[in-house]
């Protein structure tokens, strides 16, 4: 049986993120960001926020666990709010504490909808850096 999506956004910091990033590559998950690429780039005392999207599962990846696709909100050490994709373990998901009440959750949605992704900020804060 599939676990039921939640519909909900868990704050972690950044050596919690670490540490899904981590988790992710040890599964060979298609949607994460290289660790070394978040050591690089995120903010060292940060929030950070996971929202689930969606169930994934890799039908032709038998043995690949199921996962679930999450959007997240990434602090960059520019202090830029940022988004990427994260597939996480659903026992992992379960397992991060629920911090947020209804509003700040709200809010973190809504930033999501409004910041952009990390291919864009990587690739404006490359022709910044070019100029």
């Amino acid at each position: 049986m599939t676990p039921k999506l939640p519909r909900t956004v868990r704050a972690v910091d950044t050596a919690q993120l670490l540490d899904l990033a981590q988790e992710a590559a040890l599964h060979s998950f298609s949607q994460r960001l290289p660790v070394d690429w978040l050591l690089d780039h995120l903010a060292a005392e940060a929030t950070h926020y996971l929202f689930p999207t969606l169930v994934q599962r890799l039908t032709h990846r038998p043995g690949t666990p199921l996962q679930w696709r999450c959007r997240q909100l990434l602090t960059v050490n520019t202090g830029e709010r940022i988004w990427g994709l994260l597939d996480v373990l659903p026992d992992t998901f379960d397992k991060l504490p629920e911090t947020l009440n209804t509003a700040s959750k709200k809010d973190i949605v809504s930033r999501l909808e409004r910041a952009v992704t990390v291919r864009e900020w990587m690739e404006r804060t490359a022709a910044d850096s070019g100029s």
